[in-house]
């Protein structure tokens, strides 16, 4: 009994789990740009001096790239 229920979640759990794996880096990937969308333009739209400009441009830079780095991760899982 144990062997056939087994067998049945090594076929049923990879069909799962891979396309839960990649939704899950498509949501944070939106939310990592998202947030780079909303901090971009409250760093660029306000009047903070250049330091904290730049500081946030950098904050801004790396939520970009986690979120673009996320979307990729989930392109790549579902090519293989």
């Amino acid at each position: 009994m144990f062997h056939k229920a087994k067998k049945l979640a090594t076929h049923v759990l990879p069909g799962v789990v891979r396309p839960i794996h990649i939704l899950w880096n498509q949501v944070i990937g939106f939310i990592f740009l998202a947030l780079a969308t909303v901090f971009g333009f409250r760093v660029f739209r306000g009047h903070e001096p250049v330091g904290m400009q730049l500081a946030g441009g950098a904050f801004v830079l790396l939520m970009a790239w986690f979120g673009i780095s996320a979307f990729w991760r989930a392109r790549k899982i579902s090519k293989s």
